[in-house]
């Protein structure tokens, strides 16, 4: 249902300017209750809200919303742990990725010692700080070293690290990219705000109405507040 109804107001929701969206304020699993709590109080006294301007359509609105309002938030928090799932990853395996660049570069300045050319790749191979200058330093490192095996043979060099050098570049290159899924993560989360903007909208308009339609009803009046701002 939560997808059905995020579907269905997808184009809503985006249609809500950035400068009009509102952060929650209140747990987003407590808000929602909260409107599905409205929507079926609110039910009860359909005439006396329709009678004071309310359109019936926020009704409907409050439990569409609150269905996309779900899928929403289940998104965002989908793409934020694996993100956060990612960046374990990363700060466990990077370490032996940055330590197997450290190596190369040692025995390929002790293997072409002598070589002015071959060292002045190496040199240039070191040029560059960040994960993603590791990730291709080790790229290129391999690749010079499969280039020059006779050299790195007579220092009884182990030829398998530039394979596990290859491998290694693939899969950080990868996680690193999962790592810094910003622009997902943000989308997502823009538009979660975005569902919690729309519903908010709709969950203040039924309350205001209620409170002036139900003010002199002290028991039907009570369902018009929020219980969670009330504590």
């Amino acid at each position: 249902m939560s997808l059905t109804d995020y579907q269905t107001l997808l184009p809503q929701i985006q249609q809500i300017a950035a400068e009009d969206i509102k952060t929650p304020n209140i747990p987003i699993d407590v808000f929602i209750q909260e409107a599905v709590n409205l929507k079926e109080w609110a039910n009860d006294d359909q005439a006396a809200l329709m009678g004071v301007g309310l359109p019936e359509s926020s009704l409907d609105l409050l439990e569409q919303g609150a269905g996309a309002l779900s899928h929403a938030q289940a998104v965002w928090m989908k793409e934020r742990y694996s993100q956060e799932e990612a960046k374990k990853l990363w700060d466990a395996q990077s370490p032996a990725a940055y330590e197997l660049r450290s190596d190369l570069e040692a025995a390929f300045d002790y293997a072409f010692d002598g070589n002015d050319e071959l060292l002045a790749k190496v040199d240039a191979i070191k040029e560059g700080t960040g994960h993603e200058d590791m990730i291709q330093d080790l790229v290129e490192l391999s690749v010079l070293g499969k280039d020059h095996k006779a050299e790195l043979t007579a220092i009884n060099f182990d030829h398998t690290q530039l394979d596990t050098a290859d491998r290694l570049a693939e899969e950080m290159r990868n996680l690193l990219a999962q790592v810094n899924g910003e622009d997902t993560k943000k989308e997502e989360k823009t538009i979660r705000d975005q569902a919690y903007t729309l519903l908010k909208e709709t969950v203040d308009r039924v309350r205001k109405a209620g409170k002036y339609a139900l003010r002199k009803d002290k028991d039907r009046l009570e369902g018009y507040y929020s219980a969670y701002n009330r504590r």
